[in-house]
C-alpha cells in the first residue's frame, strides 16, 4: 500500500509509492507505443481496463462492453489505494498515514483521436457533467476531504496515453495549493465582506485588458500574476464554492467556453501540451462566501528550473496582457 507522509516544515503531504519503487534505470525507459489497436480506453478494449464506474451511452448497452460515448474506470495503476483505513500515526517526530483514497480515468470519448474541442458543446456538457456525478458519489466517503479532477494532454503534460482523458483522484486531506488558496479568500472577505474572485471577475470584464472569452454564466481570462505563458482561468459569473452544484443550464455554458479556450490554445500555439485543473472547495465544508471555484487551463510552454524550484517565484516570458490579445483574436 502507498504510503502518505507530512512535510513537517510546511505541512505539505507527498505520495510515497512503497509497493513499486523505481530503480535509477527505471526513469530513463521510453513509454511504451500508443496505437489504437493497443489503446486500453478503444472501443473493444473495455476487457483491458478494471470494470467500469461510470457510463454513459446507449440504452440498454451491457456493462463493460462497446455503445458508450463516456465511460469511468478505476485507474489501473492508482496513486492512492480505495480499500482499507486511514491509520494516522506517528513516525518519530513525523507523521504518516495509509495512502487510502481513490485514483480514477474517465475516458471522455470512444474516439482515440477526437479532442475535447473538436465534441459538440452536448459532449463536452457530459463530460463536466460526468466528473460532477464521480464528485457526488465520492463524497459520500467520510474517508475523503477533496478531490480534483485534471486533465493531461501530451507526453510533455504528463500524459502516459494519448486517448482523450481525464483524471480524478480523491485524498484523505485537503492539498496545501488548495488550503492556500482559502486561506488568501478568507483574509480578504474578512477584511474587504467580499469575495476576492468575485472581485477579480468584476475588475477583469470591466478593464477587459485581459478577458479571452466570455458568456452568459462564465468568463475566461489571463490572470494578472500569470504564472506561466498563456495561463487561463475559467470561472462562473456568479459566485459558487462548490463545482458539483452545477446546474444543467451552467454545463453547457461551461462546455461552451472551456471548448472555445482549448480551440483558440490549440490554434494560437500549434497544438501544445496542456494540463486543466479544476480548484474547487473541500467535500466536507459547507457553502464558502470567500471562495470561488475554477478551472485553470495551463499550455506545457516553459519549464520548472532551478530558480523557480528554489523561490517558488515563476518566471513568465510573455505578458499576460500580450497572450490575452493572442487568443482573443484566434477563431
Amino acid at each position: 500500500m502507498p504510503e502518505l507522509r507530512k512535510d513537517p516544515v510546511i505541512g505539505r503531504w507527498v505520495i510515497i509509492s512503497t509497493e513499486r519503487g523505481k530503480r535509477p534505470t527505471d526513469f530513463s525507459k521510453e513509454p511504451e507505443p500508443d496505437i489504437a489497436r493497443l489503446c486500453p480506453f478503444c472501443v473493444g478494449n473495455e476487457d483491458k481496463t478494471p470494470p467500469e464506474i461510470i457510463a454513459y451511452g446507449e440504452h440498454g448497452r451491457e456493462k463493460n462492453k462497446p455503445g458508450w460515448r463516456i465511460r469511468g474506470v478505476p485507474n489501473k495503476f492508482p496513486v492512492l489505494q480505495i480499500e482499507g483505513g486511514i491509520d494516522r500515526k506517528g513516525d518519530g517526530m513525523y507523521d504518516k498515514m495509509n495512502g487510502i483514497g481513490a485514483h480514477e480515468v474517465l475516458i471522455e470519448t470512444p474516439n482515440h483521436k477526437e479532442e475535447l474541442c473538436e465534441m459538440d458543446d452536448h459532449r463536452v456538457e457530459d463530460v463536466l457533467w460526468a466528473y460532477r456525478d464521480r464528485i457526488i458519489d465520492l463524497r459520500r466517503d467520510t474517508r475523503f476531504e477533496y478531490i480534483l479532477i485534471f486533465k493531461n494532454k501530451g507526453a510533455a503534460a504528463g500524459a502516459s496515453l494519448t486517448h482523450p482523458h481525464s483524471q480524478l483522484i480523491a485524498t484523505p486531506m485537503v492539498p496545501v495549493r488548495v488550503r492556500q488558496e482559502i486561506l488568501g479568500g478568507k483574509q480578504y472577505f474578512d477584511y474587504k465582506e467580499r469575495c476576492i474572485f468575485c472581485d477579480m471577475i468584476i475588475q477583469e470584464m470591466d478593464s477587459n485588458v485581459r478577458v479571452v472569452a466570455e458568456n452568459d454564466r462564465f468568463v475566461a481570462f489571463e490572470p494578472y500574476a500569470a504564472r506561466f505563458p498563456f495561463e487561463t482561468w475559467i470561472l462562473p459569473k456568479a459566485h459558487d464554492s462548490h463545482f458539483e452544484d452545477l446546474q444543467k443550464s451552467e454545463a453547457l455554458d461551461l462546455s461552451k467556453i472551456l471548448k472555445k479556450i482549448l480551440k483558440k490554445i490549440k490554434i494560437v500555439l500549434d497544438d501544445p501540451a496542456y494540463n486543466y485543473i479544476i480548484h474547487n472547495s473541500p467535500l466536507k465544508d459547507p457553502p464558502l462566501p470567500h471562495y470561488h471555484w475554477h478551472m485553470e487551463v495551463i499550455p506545457k510552454l516553459s519549464k520548472i528550473a532551478g530558480f523557480e524550484w528554489g523561490t517558488g517565484f515563476y518566471i513568465n516570458p510573455t505578458p499576460p496582457e500580450e497572450a490575452a490579445q493572442f487568443l482573443k483574436e484566434a477563431d
